[in-house]
């Protein structure tokens, strides 16, 4: 892989949340504003929203990094396609109670005696819901009178809700939401970094991970990164990472704007990560949740495990098949730098093309995986076996 040949100690652009990797850009520090003063109030909800990919889970676990467990106790949702009795049951969980049975009522008294405990100790409750925008209606009220948990004069319970940009608008105009609106002390609408600071970012991360100066960046691939990617760290991470391969693949210590165009041409015929989605703000999301601005119950909490355990084995086979065909790229190119360098023999021959033949698998199968998957998702209908 490029981290060693650049002679890096880990993945500078994986597409994960890290907090390691946090990089303030400006849109980020008002960010960490707004939540510094919605938290100081102890109360009510906090709102940040951002694209996908914009840097929300980064900025939250970075947050949860700072914060110090003797005084603020978090609960995390990540499974926000919920109706409102199952959310109950997730926040519970969320704070480690273990609730027998499917009672709500039994869930509640939990979470209440809960709250009061960890006040009495001296910390307060911090519960933070990721993809917001899934919530139900009914759900987004089974959170609002969570909040009206008091002792005394105190509130127990402060709410973070992170979700993408139409949770933003009905939050804003849902007619049935009016309530939450008055408890909401604080929100923030994540932007894309600015064209100043795609640079700074990209050295930052490499930073991260033991860089010292090689691969080096020609000027003008700052400018033609941002126009593909508008400055959304995902997306930059994306294409960064395909450059980094390409440039080890051809053992390159400059990385050029000749280099961004081939791996840009490369993505527009990529299943994965078409680049003209890339170009044009990725107006098509992989896999965006609905936001449920109806009352309707979500799908029961008893069918999800077999979905997402479908989904996340995919994803699995998915990510094993390209690093096998990464790899397999990478063993590719050595074996035609040493035909260049020594005579061809008749052995060598039968190692570059059983390499070639390797190569021409690996891309089939990895096809083959994510076709599947765009069409489950689609589809809505649970996949097909992989081949």
């Amino acid at each position: 892989m490029f981290d060693e040949y650049y002679g890096l100690t880990g993945r500078p652009f994986q597409l994960t949340p890290d907090p390691d990797f946090y990089f303030e850009s400006a849109t980020h520090r008002k960010a960490l504003s707004y939540l510094g003063y919605g938290m100081a109030q102890a109360e009510g909800f906090i709102v940040i929203t951002g694209e996908v990919g914009a840097g929300k889970s980064t900025l939250v676990a970075h947050l949860m990094k700072k914060i110090d467990p003797a005084r603020l106790t978090v609960g995390q949702v990540v499974t926000s396609n919920l109706d409102g009795e199952e959310l109950v049951h997730v926040v519970a969980n969320s704070f480690g109670l273990d609730i027998d049975g499917h009672d709500k009522a039994a869930a509640l008294g939990a979470i209440e005696a809960f709250l009061h405990a960890e006040a009495r100790e001296g910390r307060r409750c911090l519960l933070v819901v990721d993809e917001s925008q899934n919530l139900s209606v009914e759900a987004l009220e089974e959170l609002r009178m969570l909040s009206n948990f008091q002792l005394g004069a105190h509130p127990l319970l402060q709410v973070l809700l992170l979700g993408q940009p139409e949770f933003k608008a009905v939050l804003a105009n849902h007619q049935a939401l009016e309530q939450l609106r008055q408890r909401v002390i604080a929100t923030h609408h994540l932007e894309a970094m600015e064209q100043a600071e795609l640079e700074p970012y990209i050295e930052h991360r490499l930073g991260c991970v033991g860089w010292k100066g090689s691969p080096r960046f020609a000027e003008g691939v700052f400018g033609d990164l941002y126009d593909a990617t508008g400055g959304i760290p995902r997306r930059v991470n994306q294409v960064v990472t395909r450059l980094l391969l390409l440039g080890a693949v051809e053992q390159r210590d400059l990385i050029d704007e000749a280099m961004l165009a081939s791996v840009l041409n490369e993505m527009d015929s990529d299943n994965a990560a078409p680049a003209s989605t890339v170009r044009q703000g990725f107006a098509a999301h992989s896999a965006p949740g609905p936001v449920k601005h109806v009352e309707a119950a979500a799908a029961p909490l008893h069918d999800a495990p077999s979905d997402s355990e479908a989904l996340e084995a995919m994803l699995a086979y998915r990510d094993a098949q390209i690093e096998e065909l990464q790899q397999a790229v990478v063993e590719l190119a050595q074996i035609e730098r040493k035909r260049r360098r020594a005579p061809e023999t008749s052995d060598m021959t039968e190692q570059l093309e059983a390499m070639q033949a390797r190569l021409d698998e690996q891309e089939r199968t990895v096809r083959h995986v994510l076709t599947m998957l765009i069409e489950w998702i689609e589809s809505g209908e649970k996949p097909r076996a992989a081949a």
